[in-house]
């Protein structure tokens, strides 16, 4: 590298500044620069210098004549000491930094720390044209974000967006319902000017509505012909509504299998549209695949039945045409009987020829097993009945299949007994249930009071949950022991008298309401006949009757009225060779409420065991009811329900006569109210009564607690 020669330039002083000391030749000789310099190569191509051969050493400046003198208070260094020299810019960039974890990051003491700031909000209000005349409205006020936001947003720029979204959200309405040419526009406005708070408009252009223009299926043949087009509730004319399209469709895979398809599929729809016209040309592509029968069972898993106990609980045959709701039933009966952790029942190809050109179809049975063994108990209470608790231990699967064994225990104010249960559910045939049963009760009533001791069978045929049945019935045979107190009217008091007898119930009931728990409209008959024999002694027969019925009368969607009528009569025996525990009672929360339990009909005035002289409301006397042979009563009631809960103001009547007919003469009334709590498995119930023209003896107020409704 090459520089031009400079002139010689004299050595000059530069002009004092007042004060200052003066400095002599301050500029270095050219020559003296020119040696100073660090020679370079020539070479372009050669390594760069290093940077240590340009660092030149630093001349110690020229003193002034007095920079010898020491300054007063200051120290002199010691002279055999260099004194360190401040760093060039470029070293003290080559420094490494500092730790970041020396520097101070809180702020200085003295500056005061600052509120937080609420975040800026604005307001605006939605305003939509063009939905309500064609009935979105409230679908639209449903899912608006702009509605969502309830009128508040950071910025305009949010409320922008939530419009924006908002006219899709409105579009795809207006299309769901066949305006395909439909236009939704947004704007956001100043509401008013000028005051930062916003409008949000949606103008929505609905424009012509498409109809069903054809209709088109594509599939197979059915059998019986048309089958596809008949189940598809779709006609030409119509609206193109996207819900009424979906169902349609859905009620397509739905009937299918009920009528011999179970594995048919629907495809997705074609709708192409005319826009000369405003019509759809509708398509519809359906695999019906083969038409099939029931064939046989099969089963996996951790069993719990065998095949055989599994076809008891079929309502259907083999080679029967196949019906998905018998394969549904199957597996809510597999459900109901409680023993499975996991169950399910699925139809499986077999590629066999079945009857009149069917394809056979297995059933497989997936079970697992889950726990037997349940306890369960349940407490009442009624006026003149007390406080009745009842628990219960069962195993479901005690004697495979569905043998089960219940042991129930009675604890109450006035009655405590306990029983051993075997039933056998499902026996030989769906919903037929065996029962035999052995129990000892005490029962301690105003009326009577008895040790008993019964063994029983039964055979029944019920209503279940899942299958409420049109009739139902049972029959079985009764063995009792009883030693009971009974007043005798010759004596005038009263003695202990055992009685034998024996009993064949039967009963049968017709039931044409609409729900077994919580009837809302129809009617239930039921028929109660037992011939009885009573043993004391000699053996007298004779025979116990029981009619009800029951109607139900919706007057609105939360009113029902609902009544109840309900006569017995006993023939063949006179009441005093008759068992207490035998006879009519009335009264209580199942009878006529207002009333004490059993506390209608004959009575016996009686010295009162826990009569106390001392206490004037304590009477020497008691009536205590002692039963007859023929009864009658009747309820009406009017049941309000608002959600979960519901009001039933009620008036019952009722009486029980000593004559083998009832005569319907000096019935007795009781009214009042109750309230109901609807839960899945039935109302609770809480009824409070009084009687009317109320007489000596008789309950002021009747209070009855329990599940179900009182009929």
């Amino acid at each position: 590298m090459q520089t031009a020669p400079a002139a010689d330039v004299p050595a000059q002083t530069l002009p004092s500044i007042a004060g200052a000391p003066q400095i002599e030749n301050p500029i270095i000789p050219e020559a003296e620069f020119e040696a100073a310099l660090p020679s370079l190569s020539d070479d372009l191509d050669a390594p760069l210098e290093p940077m240590e051969r340009f660092e030149a050493p630093v001349a110690p400046a020229a003193a002034a004549p007095d920079a010898t003198a020491p300054v007063p208070g200051q120290t002199v260094a010691d002279p055999g000491t260099i004194a360190p020299q401040p760093l060039s810019a470029e070293a003290m960039l080559a420094q490494p930094l500092p730790p970041i974890a020396t520097f101070e990051v809180n702020p200085p003491i003295e500056v005061a720390a600052q509120d937080d700031t609420d975040p800026v909000e604005i307001r605006y209000i939605t305003v939509v044209d063009g939905l309500k005349q064609v009935g979105l409205a409230d679908a639209f006020k449903t899912l608006s974000a702009l509605q969502e936001g309830k009128g508040k947003a950071a910025n305009a720029t949010q409320v922008a967006a939530r419009a924006r979204e908002d006219e899709q959200l409105a579009l795809r309405l207006l299309r769901s319902i066949g305006h395909y040419d439909a236009s939704v526009v947004s704007a956001i406005e100043q509401n008013p000017a000028n005051s930062g708070n916003l409008r949000a408009v949606l103008t929505a252009t609905a424009g012509p509505v498409y109809k069903i223009g054809s209709i088109d299926v594509k599939a197979e043949e059915t059998v019986p012909a048309g089958l596809i087009l008949r189940e598809l509730p779709l006609k030409i004319g119509e609206t193109i509504d996207a819900a009424r399209v979906q169902g349609a469709e859905a009620n397509v895979a739905l009937k299918l299998p009920q009528q011999g398809y179970p594995f048919a599929e629907v495809g997705q729809r074609d709708i192409l549209l005319d826009e000369r016209v405003f019509t759809g040309a509708y398509t519809l592509p359906v695999t019906t695949g083969p038409r099939s029968s029931f064939g046989t069972i099969t089963t996996q898993g951790d069993q719990v039945f065998e095949v055989d106990h599994l076809e008891v609980l079929t309502r259907f045959d083999p080679g029967e045409l196949y019906d998905s709701r018998k394969v549904d039933d199957l597996r809510d009966a597999l459900i109901a009987t409680s023993l499975f952790s996991t169950v399910s029942v699925e139809p499986q190809r077999t590629g066999t020829p079945g009857p009149d050109g069917t394809e056979q179809v297995n059933l497989l049975v997936r079970q697992n097993a889950g726990p037997a063994r349940t306890l369960a108990g349940e407490v009442g209470y009624g006026t003149g009945q007390g406080i009745r608790a009842e628990g219960s231990w069962t195993h479901r699967n005690l004697f495979p299949p569905e043998g089960a064994l219940i042991g129930n225990i009675i604890a109450g104010t006035q009655e405590q007994g306990l029983g051993v249960t075997f039933r056998r559910s499902n026996a030989g045939r769906r919903d037929r249930t065996v029962l035999l049963n052995a129990s000892a009760n005490r029962s301690d009533y105003e009326a009577f009071e008895a040790f008993t001791g019964t063994l029983s069978g039964r055979i029944s045929y019920d209503s279940t949950p899942i299958w409420q049945k049109r009739i139902t019935y049972y029959y079985g045979l009764e063995l009792i022991a009883t030693n009971e107190d009974v007043f005798d009217f010759d004596l005038n008091d009263r003695v202990r008298r055992t009685y034998g007898i024996v009993a064949a119930p039967l009963f049968i009931g017709w039931d044409r309401s609409d729900d077994l728990l919580n009837p809302t409209r129809g009617f239930r008959l039921k028929l109660n006949v037992s011939p009885e024999a009573s043993v004391q002694g000699s053996a007298r027969p004779y025979g116990r009757f029981m009619l009800e019925g029951t109607a139900y009368f919706p007057v609105t969607d939360s009113i029902v009225i609902a009544g109840r009528a309900r006569g017995g009569a006993i023939a063949g025996i006179s009441r005093d060779d008759l068992a207490p525990s035998r006879r009519y009672y009335a009264g209580g929360g199942g009878s006529v409420r207002g009333f004490g339990f059993q506390e209608l009909g004959p009575r016996t005035i009686e010295p009162n065991p826990d009569f106390d002289p001392e206490n004037e409301d304590s009477s020497p006397t008691v009536f205590r009811a002692i039963g007859g042979r023929s009864m009658n009563e009747f309820a009406l009631e009017a049941r309000y329900r608002f959600g979960n809960f519901g009001i039933v103001p009620f008036i019952d009547a009722g009486q029980v006569y000593d004559s083998t007919l009832p005569k319907g003469s000096d019935l007795r009334f009781g009214a009042g109210i109750g309230g109901r709590f609807y839960t899945n498995f039935g109302p609770m119930r809480l009824d409070v009564a009084t009687p009317i023209a109320r007489r000596e003896g008789e309950s002021l107020i009747a209070v009855y607690i329990s599940i179900g409704q009182a009929f």
